[in-house]
């Protein structure tokens, strides 16, 4: 039951934080647009009050106020002329109309100014040259592009006083110097009335911007309905959310949650009944990928009781055949020549073999048995593929060859004979490589015949070396092959060595094969060793070779030691 809870909190979580998540970037971007456009009406009525001052005054007025301002600036009139003009009537009904607008509207300042453009040009140049990191601090100081001509503040400038203007805005005073219209940009800056929105007018005569009216209104109504819109939009959303929460929980549980508890009590329920294939499963229809996991959980159940079913038979037979390989095994190691020392009334010579099969049974064999008293055969043989079909074909191949040894046949006669019988019926296409050689024990001659097996190795002058003989096709592929015979001359104390390619294949785990040099230096290590210990030293030089890999073919080996007379 606490997985079950822990799903829901975890799924509730998840839905809480997205709503969350929705509310703030809802909430974000409706401020965003809001505050934009409540900033662009007040900057639209900062406009429209600077238009209505410039209506107030009279064709020709304008011009004149702004000239006697530059005149006044270039040094060319006195203060007292400025001061006669400010007690005249025309300019004190002015002033007057410019404090009732500013009143009547709100606004925390009007002015009228002469802006010195090529004063802006200076500066906004000297910034440029500062760069980013440049201090203007004194230049900022000294930066006085504005000689006001009337103005409506608590404390209000003179005509003729100078003034700065924001270094912040230098670009926008710029353009609208050189366009003569107004910015497209908002002023707002922070004085003792709080955030405050302004209007820079351009005022243009003859083509070129002369002086600027100027307003600035206070945005604190603005900051009231941003706090209020925040606040709003925040419960309104809360609320929202809430109810959309307990709906989504009503319905998660419904049609996800119970469904999920009753799949996993069904679930655990299969496992305590004993695979009792469950019914309840069968009632949930929700039409969604919850329905489909109830069928699959039904399926398994089902399988499973399939499987475990047949996994009981299959067990069974599988018992069965390891019994049958293991008897197969046995039956293939006593089909081999296993009691050493093989002749124990013979010190003409000394015998030893092994056969490693890489699986219960395998493909190679080896045989050694005496044709009459002077003649002894020996054979190593090596049949395609592995498993029990080699096995089969190995217990065929062996039958014939000893069979047609046994009948005085030569090395020769005997496998064209075996060949041709091999090759009868051979649907599988199976073949086997032979080598065989009939020793006369009183000679120490050795005829012998190699059917595509590998090279044997012969002990002469107390070093092992390998015998190039004349190589002839493996058996069971074509009949009416032909086999040529070779003859060594064994002294005493020659000994032959006979392999299957096993021996030599032999790979590690880097996957590098044992090869013919190792095989060499391995049976070189005490080349008078007996057969029985050199055998051993060789398939434990290859063991320690091949290390962790896995044997992937069948080793077989025989060594014959010649003692004469």
């Amino acid at each position: 039951m606490k997985r079950h809870s822990a799903l829901v909190l975890k799924i509730l979580t998840g839905f809480a934080v997205l709503a969350v998540l929705i509310c703030a970037a809802c909430t974000g971007i409706g401020y965003i647009q809001y505050r934009a456009y409540i900033q662009k009406q007040y900057n639209d009525i900062a406009y429209q009050i600077a238009e209505t001052f410039r209506g107030y005054f009279e064709e020709g007025e304008l011009e004149r106020y702004i000239d006697l301002a530059a005149r006044y600036k270039a040094g060319e009139i006195s203060k007292e002329s400025l001061e006669r003009e400010m007690a005249s009537g025309r300019y004190q009904e002015l002033q007057e109309l410019m404090d009732r607008l500013r009143e009547h509207m709100g606004a925390n300042d009007i002015y009228l100014a002469q802006l010195d453009v090529q004063e802006v040009y200076d500066f906004y140049l000297e910034k440029l040259a500062a760069g980013s990191s440049g201090d203007l601090s004194e230049a900022v100081k000294n930066w006085n592009p504005m000689t006001y001509i009337m103005d409506s503040y608590v404390e209000p400038y003179q005509f003729g006083d100078v003034g700065g203007m924001n270094p912040a805005y230098i670009e926008e005073a710029v353009a609208l110097s050189r366009s003569g219209e107004r910015s497209d940009s908002y002023f707002i800056s922070k004085s003792i009335y709080g955030y405050n929105t302004s209007a820079i007018l351009p005022i243009v005569l003859e083509g070129h911007t002369t002086a600027v009216i100027g307003v600035e209104i206070p945005m604190a109504t603005l900051q009231k309905a941003l706090s209020d819109y925040v606040s709003h939009s925040v419960l309104s959303m809360l609320v929202v959310t809430v109810l959309c929460l307990a709906v989504y929980v009503h319905i998660l549980y419904r049609s996800i949650i119970a469904p999920i508890n009753l799949i996993a009590t069904e679930a655990s329920s299969f496992v305590k009944e004993e695979n009792q294939v469950s019914t309840e499963l069968q009632k949930i229809r929700t039409g969604d990928e919850i329905q489909m996991l109830s069928e699959t959980l039904l399926k398994m159940e089902e399988d499973i009781n399939h499987y475990i079913d047949n996994l009981t038979k299959v067990t069974a037979e599988k018992e069965r055949i390891s019994a049958e390989l293991n008897v197969a095994t046995q039956i293939q190691a006593d089909m081999l020549p296993g009691i050493f020392p093989a002749f124990p009334g013979r010190q003409e010579f000394d015998i030893f073999a092994t056969m490693n099969p890489a699986k219960e049974v395998g493909g190679d064999f080896y045989d050694f048995f005496l044709t009459d008293p002077d003649h002894l055969a020996l054979v190593v043989a090596d049949v395609s593929g592995k498993g029990i079909p080699a096995a089969l074909f190995m217990v065929i191949s062996k039958t014939l060859i000893k069979n047609q040894a046994q009948m005085g046949a030569s090395p020769k006669e005997i496998l064209e004979t075996v060949n041709d019988q091999l090759c009868e019926n051979n649907d599988a296409e199976m073949f086997v490589t032979v080598w065989l050689g009939i020793l006369q024990i009183s000679t120490g001659l050795l005829t012998a015949v190699n059917a595509g097996h590998e090279y044997p190795i012969l002990k002469k002058d107390g070093v092992y070396e390998l015998l190039d003989d004349p190589h002839g096709f493996v058996m069971g592929v074509m009949p009416g092959m032909k086999y040529q015979e070779y003859e060594i001359q064994m002294q005493k104390g020659n000994s032959i060595y006979v392999y299957s390619d096993g021996a030599p294949d032999a790979v590690n785990l880097e996957e590098e094969q044992f090869e013919r040099d190792r095989l060499l230096a391995s049976l070189n290590k005490n080349p008078d060793m007996s057969p029985v210990e050199l055998l051993e030293q060789v398939k434990g030089d290859i063991d320690c070779f091949v290390g962790e890999a896995a044997q992937f073919d069948d080793i077989t080996m025989l060594c014959m030691r010649y003692c004469g007379e």
